[in-house]
C-alpha cells in the first residue's frame, strides 16, 4: 500500500498554521510518505495559484489505486476535489485538521464544512473535545485526537537560570482584536514578570516595567533564548475568562503556541475550559486556572523543587515533540485498524 499526502504553495512558512502544516509534512516524509504535490513559498498571488495547480496536476497523476492519501485541512476548494480524485482511484482519505472555518471564521456554515469533512474517511481532529463537537454537528468519518501540535525545531533551549520572581510568557499575534486581555493585564500583575513576543502591541505607561515588551522572534530564536518560566495560553477579552470568539475556541482547538512554549521547555499556565487543559493536567506539566489574577497566589506558593519537576515532565513532551511523536501515533493508529479490519 502506497502512502500519500498533497503539499502545495505556502506564502508564509513562518506562521503558526503554515508551520504546523510544514512540520507534519516533515514528519510524513520520516515515516515513508511522499508528497504527490508540490511545496513551494511564492508569495505573489498569480504565481502560488500556478504552482498550486501544478500540485493538483501531479497529485491527480501520481496517485495509484488502493492507496491512503493524508490531506490537511482546509485546503479550500481544492479539499473536495482531491477526495473526489482519491476515491476514484480506490484510495482512502486521512484527514488532519488544523483549523475549523466554521467556528471561528465563519467562512463556512457547520453543515458545509460537516459536508466537506464526510468526504474523508479517517479524520484526525485536534482533542476529544473536537472530536466530540464534529460528532454531534453531523460528521461519521471515523475520527481520532492528536493530543498536541507537533513542534520540529534543531534549537535548544536555555537551562532555567532564574533565580528572582518567576516570569511568565506569552507569544502570538498581539493585536487589539485577537488580545484585549492584554490591555488589562498590568493592573493585576504583583509577584511576577511579565513577557511579551510578537507584533502588534503597543507598550503603555502605567505597566511600570512589569510588562516586557520583546517584539517579533522567530520560534526557532525564541526556543533557544526564551525569558520565562512558564507559558501563557489564554485568549479573548477578558481576564476574568477566556470570553468571546476566540476564547470559547479554546474549548476546542490546541493553539500551536502550546506546542512552541513546550519545545521552549517553559511549563504551561492555561485557562482551565480549555480543550488542552486535561492534556496539561494529566501529564503534569502545568497548571490550570479560571481566571489571570489566580497567578500571582499560585506563582507565590509554587516551591522551587516542585517548579523543578514540572519542567521535567515538560522535557519529556517537548522531546516527543520533537520527534513527532504525536503526528505518528495517531497515523499508525488508523493505518494498524486499516489492517486489523481486512
Amino acid at each position: 500500500m502506497e502512502k500519500y499526502f498533497f503539499s502545495k504553495n505556502y506564502k508564509e512558512t513562518k506562521s503558526a498554521g503554515n508551520k504546523a502544516k510544514t512540520d507534519i509534512e516533515e514528519i510524513l516524509l520520516t515515516n515513508g510518505y511522499k508528497n504527490v504535490g508540490i511545496r513551494s513559498n511564492y508569495k505573489g498571488s498569480l504565481m502560488g495559484f500556478i504552482a498550486t495547480l501544478l500540485s493538483l496536476l501531479k497529485a491527480c497523476l501520481s496517485i495509484q489505486p488502493n492507496s491512503v492519501l493524508v490531506l490537511q485541512y482546509p485546503l479550500k476548494k481544492y479539499y473536495t476535489f482531491l477526495c473526489r480524485i482519491a476515491h476514484l482511484r480506490n484510495c482512502e482519505v486521512i484527514t488532519i485538521i488544523h483549523d475549523l472555518g466554521s467556528f471561528r471564521r465563519k467562512r463556512l456554515t457547520i453543515e458545509q464544512e460537516v459536508s466537506r469533512l464526510n468526504q474523508s474517511d479517517y479524520i484526525i481532529a485536534h482533542n476529544d473535545a473536537m472530536k466530540v463537537w464534529l460528532q454531534e454537528h453531523g460528521v461519521t468519518s471515523k475520527l481520532y485526537s492528536l493530543g498536541i501540535f507537533d513542534y520540529l525545531s534543531k534549537s535548544t533551549p536555555q537551562p532555567n537560570t532564574n533565580k528572582d520572581q518567576y516570569r511568565v510568557l506569552y507569544a502570538g499575534a498581539l493585536s487589539p482584536k485577537k488580545n484585549p486581555f492584554l490591555k488589562q493585564i498590568g493592573a493585576i500583575i504583583k509577584s511576577y514578570k511579565f513577557y511579551l513576543y510578537g507584533s502588534g502591541f503597543e507598550a503603555q505607561k502605567n505597566y511600570n516595567n512589569i510588562v516586557n515588551y520583546k517584539g517579533f522572534v522567530p520560534s526557532d530564536k525564541l526556543i533557544s533564548t526564551a525569558e520565562g518560566d512558564f507559558g501563557l495560553v489564554w485568549d479573548g477579552d477578558s481576564i476574568s475568562s477566556c470570553s468571546g470568539e476566540l476564547g470559547e475556541y479554546l474549548k476546542f482547538n490546541n493553539p500551536h503556541k502550546t506546542s512552541l512554549y513546550i519545545r521552549c521547555h517553559l511549563p504551561i499556565i492555561i485557562w482551565s475550559k480549555a480543550a488542552l487543559a486535561p492534556f496539561i493536567k494529566e501529564n503534569k506539566i502545568g497548571f490550570c486556572i479560571d481566571s489571570l489574577d489566580q497567578i500571582d497566589n499560585l506563582l507565590l506558593e509554587l516551591r522551587k523543587e516542585d517548579y523543578d519537576e514540572i519542567r521535567k515532565n515538560v522535557i519529556k513532551i517537548s522531546d516527543k515533540l520533537s520527534d513527532g511523536y504525536y503526528t505518528t501515533t495517531a497515523l499508525n493508529k488508523i493505518l494498524n485498524q486499516k489492517e486489523n479490519y481486512k
